[in-house]
């Protein structure tokens, strides 16, 4: 490269008319004016508009007249001020141009598969194909920049409060934590395998115990679960752990760190503290653990008048111990039957019998199934439900926590149908006391809520032995505009307790010692009380940026089948490597 760039192409400005510049970048667009020639460079920092004078430099100007669309170009000029009429005020650049007197053709360019600019209606698929080309473009660019600061400005905030950034091995063993583990097999030793992190959260409680007592890292995590447009295989955690700490002080320093990230990246305050609600709360109010709180349709319980009523679909789910639950959808009585048909159709897919509606009218309730309630019970239920004329009704009868769940459901759907959800919105709050275990009926068997480390609270620690269901943990999840962002817990730091948790989970002595000895033996040289929380950094930046799928936020994210199709991973391996690792494959077929 002869000419050596001094500037960047979008830091150009009227401060720099009459100086000599050099500036290196890609070519974005080719305009023939004749005797001039207008070529926009672009490079990180932006455009600006380059002009080839055919008059002044004949053969520089038939050099440029064979430039193309993501040529990449070194050139030397000087900064001069574009006439009033063509001044560009949607560029940052646009009150001046470089009258180019040197030119190095650095390289060519294939024609690229879709253009290099903002708001391109292209197939992601393509996109991810050439991720290469697609990071070229400005608002990818930017997606870059906004992920460096929030990494800058989380190292900064935990610093300053004293937290130790300390790497923790991606190579360890497998253990049971909930998702499957990606497995790495050993070459020295056959038969024996690895496992990429799940998350740091052995390694961060042994930093605890090795009396650290404030630790962070932004690390990998590998899951082997199914995905969505908010998971990846693997993802970026921003980790904590503290010790000598309760849940007050955690949340405390998470949303220290919060309000630091909202004003460096969105330039916004963060009013803290936080709202929050219980797990319980939650799902009776929201019937979710991660609720989203920017729209009204809170759930209401109407059972005791559903009990009441002739409808059999109602007093029957009341009768065999479940809930009858309904939300108001403000407005929209103007639902045709079609309309609610599809709705009915729609729960009944997620996993419930039906949907029961009403519409408010002056004249009372029209609904199919007014016949089974007395006027007063119509009334007492108008009332609950905080009914005004035109409103639209709808009610789900079941367990009571399926009905939650449906509802929960329907709410948020509901919301994006009409477009009840405000846009700018930044809306967190947390979720506390989630129940410590849940049972799978499928195994039969307690399973953890969060995972098996998570402390009980103190008061319910009697219920272990008796109702393992009932007890409540130091649990806390960060919710951010309906999406869980972050979750920790206390954890549990006496060996005897943790025992007491892994056999409630089903694990013999065989399982602790293979598993979880080295951590039970750690905790038996003091182990300091301590908690801490993970942060799904991808998720964060998603929300924070509005996009709506946290491959927008990633360099190079997989497809929702967990492939690159920039480098064609997961990919086969030669019979050499497979026998280095005494590995027979049966199927080598991709799914």
């Amino acid at each position: 490269m002869r000419l050596q760039r001094t500037y960047w192409c979008g830091n150009i400005s009227g401060k720099n008319i009459g100086e000599k510049v050099v500036l290196a970048g890609w070519v974005q667009g080719r305009r023939d004016h004749g005797g001039l020639l207008f070529v926009d460079l672009r490079d990180r920092s932006g455009l600006v508009q380059l002009v080839f004078d055919q008059e002044r430099h004949g053969s520089l100007f038939a050099a440029a007249e064979k430039l193309r669309s993501e040529y990449v170009l070194a050139v030397s000029g000087v900064v001069i001020g574009r006439s009033p009429e063509t001044l560009n005020p949607k560029l940052a650049t646009g009150e001046v141009e470089i009258s180019v007197e040197d030119m190095d053709l650095l390289n060519t360019a294939k024609v690229p598969p879709f253009y290099i600019e903002d708001n391109i209606d292209t197939d992601e698929n393509l996109r991810l194909r050439y991720r290469y080309l697609d990071l070229r473009r400005p608002e990818m660019q930017e997606m870059l920049k906004l992920r460096h600061r929030l990494l800058m400005a989380t190292r900064k905030c935990l610093d300053e409060r004293g937290f130790l950034e300390i790497d923790t091995p991606m190579l360890t063993r497998s253990t049971p934590e909930g998702a499957r583990d990606y497995l790495v097999p050993s070459r020295v030793s056959p038969g024996f395998f690895y496992a990429l992190p799940q998350s740091p959260q052995l390694f961060k409680q042994l930093l605890m115990v090795g009396g650290v007592e404030r630790y962070f890292q932004i690390t990998r995590c590998f899951r082997d679960e199914d995905l969505r447009a908010d998971r990846q295989p693997e993802f970026t955690q921003i980790d904590m752990e503290l010790s000598f700490c309760t849940r007050t002080e955690i949340i405390a320093e998470v949303e220290a760190l919060m309000a630091d990230l909202f004003q460096a990246i969105l330039g916004q305050k963060l009013d803290t503290p936080l709202p929050a609600l219980s797990h319980s709360e939650a799902m009776e109010r929201y019937g979710s653990d991660k609720p989203d709180t920017r729209f009204g349709m809170e759930l209401q319980d109407i059972s005791e008048i559903a009990g009441e009523c002739s409808f059999k679909v109602f007093s029957q789910a009341i009768s065999g111990g479940g809930a009858v639950k309904g939300i108001n959808v403000r407005g929209q009585g103007t639902f045709s039957r079609k309309e609610l048909d599809d709705l009915t159709a729609l729960v009944q897919s997620w996993g419930t019998g039906g949907l029961a509606w009403m519409i408010v009218t002056e004249d009372g309730f029209k609904t199919p199934i007014a016949k089974f309630f007395t006027a007063e019970q119509l009334d007492r239920l108008g009332k609950h439900m905080h009914a005004e004329n035109g409103d639209l009704l709808l009610f789900v009868a079941d367990k009571k926590e399926n009905t939650q769940k449906i509802l929960g459901q329907l709410r948020v759907h509901l919301a994006r149908q009409l477009d009840l959800v405000p846009e700018g919105k930044h809306h967190l709050l947390w979720v506390l006391d989630f129940p410590l275990f849940v049972y799978d009926h499928e195994e039969k068997r307690y399973t953890s809520n969060h995972h098996p480390f998570t402390a009980p609270r103190e008061e319910d620690i009697p219920m272990l032995q008796t109702e393992p269901l009932e007890v409540r943990s130091l649990a806390y999840d960060l919710i951010y505009n309906g999406v869980e962002i972050a979750g920790g817990s206390i954890r549990i730091h006496g060996g005897e307790m943790q025992e007491t948790v892994f056999r409630l989970l089903g694990l013999t002595q065989e399982e602790l010692d293979e598993k979880f000895g080295f951590l039970l033996e750690a905790f038996e040289y003091g182990a300091p009380p301590h908690g801490g929380i993970a942060f799904g950094l991808d998720r964060l930046l998603m929300l924070m940026s509005e996009r709506k799928s946290i491959r927008d936020v990633i360099a190079f994210p997989k497809t929702a089948a967990g492939t690159c199709l920039l480098t064609g991973a997961p990919a086969t391996v030669s019979p050499g490597q497979l026998k280095d690792l005494h590995i027979y494959t049966v199927n080598r077929k991709r799914s």
